[in-house]
């Protein structure tokens, strides 16, 4: 048997003693060509996270590898676990989540056949689900209607997506020589929201993609100190603004992508500027959003005029405080329908 390993799992971990357990024994059925790098971001929890963390290495050496640093933040941990992995393809999972057992089977069968025929790809799409734990409800966000299945295909070959359909860092599996050689991914450090970066960028640089229509990652949502709870997104507004304009910047500098690359990208970065302006709407503060539309308008005026009169931009733009009453109301019923708190 080769000592290759086809996928590295970076689990960024930060005070992560009550769930990460379940996350770890979850991804440990993916065999002996994986390994899981767990990256202890300077946990201050008496050392349990730590403590965790070094036991699954020593139960299971030959897939379990561990880093312990300062803390750096999410970012900084997930760019520590890419430039210390070894395997084909990379992927991050939070240490609150986990992966469901079928899907990742056939996940990794993909992976090894795509490899073996020496045929691989530069991302793999696959569905993730909303698990809201408390209100023990489900959501889930599939593709089938805009990717092809079951085979290898480029842009040429994808339809739009649909206004509530994005593709977020719980759906992708990247190539990891692409992310590190080609894109030279680099994420924040010390920022909350990154994941909207990694889950952008590196789609300048794919060209070969697969999408698998199973239901893997299980992203657990619900608990009031979560980074994807409105309140605590309100009062990390500043951040999310910051992760925006990196976006808004990185997409003006793009000069050679394919129509249907700039497209793909262009609506992740619009369901990301819909956010932004929906926080700072919340916060009081809308000279803030003016301001983060006027910087693209700026930078790119041809990508603000396709974000800004999409059917998104103008559903978030309705003039006064009525328009935004109205925008706050939309948002809170689709914070509902997903079951975000």
């Amino acid at each position: 048997m080769s000592d290759e390993k086809i996928l590295s799992i970076t689990v960024p971990c930060y005070n992560s003693s009550a769930y990460m357990r379940k996350c770890l024994d979850s991804l440990l059925a993916g065999g002996d060509d994986i390994e899981i790098l767990i990256v202890d971001d300077g946990s201050t929890d008496e050392g349990k996270t730590a403590a965790i963390a070094d036991d699954y290495q020593r139960r299971y050496p030959n897939v379990c590898r561990v880093i312990h640093q300062e803390n750096k933040g999410h970012g900084g941990a997930v760019n520590t676990g890419l430039y210390a992995a070894t395997g084909v393809y990379f992927k991050v999972v939070d240490w609150d989540d986990w992966v469901n057992q079928d899907a990742y089977n056939h996940i990794m069968y993909t992976l090894r056949t795509l490899h073996a025929r020496g045929q691989d790809i530069d991302a793999l799409i696959a569905n993730y689900v909303y698990e809201n734990v408390t209100r023990n409800t489900q959501y889930r966000m599939h593709y089938e209607k805009f990717l092809p299945e079951n085979q290898v295909f480029g842009w040429q070959d994808i339809k739009p997506l649909g206004p509530a359909t994005y593709v977020l860092m719980h759906s992708l599996i990247y190539r990891t020589k692409m992310l590190t050689d080609e894109v030279h991914l680099q994420l924040p450090e010390h920022t909350f929201y990154v994941d909207n970066i990694y889950a952008m960028e590196p789609f300048a640089k794919v060209q070969k993609m697969f999408y698998l229509n199973v239901d893997f990652y299980r992203y657990f949502i619900g608990r009031p100190d979560q980074s994807v709870n409105v309140e605590v997104m309100v009062k990390r507004a500043d951040q999310q603004y910051a992760v925006n304009k990196t976006m808004i910047d990185f997409m003006a500098a793009q000069k050679d992508l394919q129509p249907e690359q700039e497209k793909f990208m262009a609506h992740y970065l619009t369901i990301i500027m819909t956010i932004t302006t929906v926080l700072y709407i919340q916060a009081g503060q809308p000279e803030k959003m003016q301001s983060l539309w006027q910087e693209m308008q700026d930078l790119n005026p041809d990508l603000y005029n396709e974000i800004r009169y999409s059917l998104i931009g103008r559903s978030i733009h309705l003039p006064g405080r009525l328009g935004q009453q109205l925008i706050l109301r939309a948002y809170k019923i689709t914070q509902r329908a997903v079951g975000f708190q």
